[in-house]
């Protein structure tokens, strides 16, 4: 057994565990934003969340701690270090979207369809809701802010993700300007990891297309190779026969 192995096995054995506690935490996290509770249900929001924070941070452990090189695993992992130490700053809140994307991608399988089709429309769906969500979050409570409802800031955050940006709706804080700019590098970063992904594709298709080309082909070949052979030895009998008389 190889010193990668435990590592492996741990992150194969908590994806799907991983992804329901990122989709509890999307569900919290929504409450909060759209319904800004109140009393018991504030705090059963802030357990919930609280708990998945929990349940990262125990895998952040676990993997680091099962990693053959615990400090270049550190070195490679600074963002999830992030998303574990710094939970309750607002403006980080949309870097968790990164787990969410990535637990779920992980969970697709190793299927090149699948991936491409579920990639492409849960990464774009969990881009476009989760940035509402944020921006709507920092800006409604800004007197100078455009964007006060979540159909305002869903309809920036398509606008925006798609590179449209008509201008109508536009962060005017701080905290969504940083919004706005992840938003749209995640755009960017989403076409590109679809268009990478399909020509691998394509390049698979041909690749598997030419083998079994040249696979016929040298059937083929061997074929006429055996038809010659027998065709000699015929040949060869019937010159003995013609001698022989």
């Amino acid at each position: 057994m190889t010193a990668q192995e435990p590592l492996d096995r741990w992150e194969h054995r908590v994806e799907w565990p991983l992804a329901a506690v990122a989709v509890i935490f999307l569900i919290g996290y929504s409450v909060d934003v759209l319904e800004q509770p109140h009393g018991l249900t504030a705090q059963v929001v802030r357990v919930l969340t609280a708990l998945c924070w929990g349940a990262f941070a125990v895998d952040y452990a676990v993997r680091l701690w099962l990693a053959p090189d615990r400090w270049r695993w550190f070195r490679r992992h600074l963002l999830d270090l992030a998303i574990v130490a710094l939970p309750l700053i607002r403006p980080l809140r949309l870097v968790r979207l990164v787990i969410l994307i990535t637990v779920l991608q992980k969970a697709v399988g190793n299927a090149i369809r699948g991936r491409v089709v579920v990639y492409t429309f849960v990464g774009a769906a969990l881009l476009v809701y989760v940035a509402s969500l944020a921006v709507l979050q920092a800006e409604r409570d800004d007197p100078s802010a455009g964007i006060t409802t979540f159909g305002q800031a869903l309809w920036w955050s398509i606008t925006t993700i798609t590179t449209v940006g008509y201008g109508d709706e536009y962060p005017v804080t701080t905290t969504g300007r940083i919004i706005a700019a992840l938003l749209m590098i995640g755009g960017i970063s989403l076409v590109g990891s679809i268009t990478a992904t399909i020509a691998s594709w394509i390049v698979q298709r041909v690749a598997e297309e030419d083998t079994t080309s040249q696979a016929a082909t040298v059937e083929h070949i061997e074929d006429l190779r055996s038809e010659i052979r027998a065709l000699r030895a015929e040949l060869g009998q019937l010159t003995a026969r013609t001698s022989a008389n």
